[in-house]
């Protein structure tokens, strides 16, 4: 059986990023470039009108920045996936376009490999997660500390152990075979982690897991 096709809208101010953006997804049968905006109100009306699977989204345009774009697309669509690409991980607009709801960022500079992973990674439901990266744009700010703790105080065990190990960057297979569950045992801790952290995805859970000082624990992983 044919895997289904990835839809996604390329949103970038630079026109010959979009072209390498799109010739790198393009190499990939499994991948469709449905739409390109150049700026964030044309990248909100094209993800309105084509409803992708994906949006690889810069954080730095006119008229409409990345954050307030990632905004308006998951109000009009939570199931839409945007991935943001930036030139510089330690941008603080990226932690931004994060805690909006983007499921993970990439440089522009990453191999063409890793853009292609990266779509299909948050195309299946996954974040692209770089925990080094993340923890040093949240760094010591962590004013809802005491609210957070008592919301971790409602997992179990359990669902302690998949938050670490989210926050860590790993994959639903991957927390599967290090706790020796089975990934629809995974999917549903998950399930469990984000809806009493109240967290919309895995990315807005690792951040507060970062934020809390409860990932402080991933650094040895």
């Amino acid at each position: 059986m044919t895997a289904p096709t990835i839809r996604v809208v390329l949103v970038d101010d630079e026109p010959l990023v979009r072209s390498g953006l799109r010739a790198i997804l393009l190499a990939d049968p499994a991948i469709e470039v449905v739409a390109e905006a150049d700026d964030g109100v044309a990248g909100v009306a094209a993800a309105a009108e084509h409803t992708p699977d994906v949006v690889l989204m810069d954080v730095r345009m006119p008229s409409l920045d990345g954050i307030a774009a990632t905004e308006r697309i998951l109000q009009r669509n939570p199931a839409t996936r945007v991935l943001v690409v930036t030139t510089f991980s330690a941008d603080d607009y990226v932690l931004d376009a994060l805690r909006a709801g983007a499921a993970g960022f990439l440089l522009k500079r990453a191999d063409p490999e890793q853009i292609r992973e990266a779509v299909r990674v948050v195309a299946r439901g996954d974040a692209v997660l770089f925990p080094t990266a993340v923890r040093r744009l949240v760094g010591d700010a962590r004013p809802q500390r005491a609210h957070h703790e008592k919301l971790l105080d409602r997992l179990t065990d359990r669902e302690r152990e998949v938050l670490r190990l989210l926050a860590a960057g790993r994959s639903n297979a991957e927390i599967a075979g290090e706790l020796w569950l089975g990934v629809e045992t995974v999917k549903t801790h998950v399930a469990n982690v984000l809806g009493k952290l109240g967290a919309r995805d895995r990315m807005q859970a690792a951040i507060f897991a970062y934020e809390s000082g409860f990932s402080d624990a991933v650094s040895g992983l």
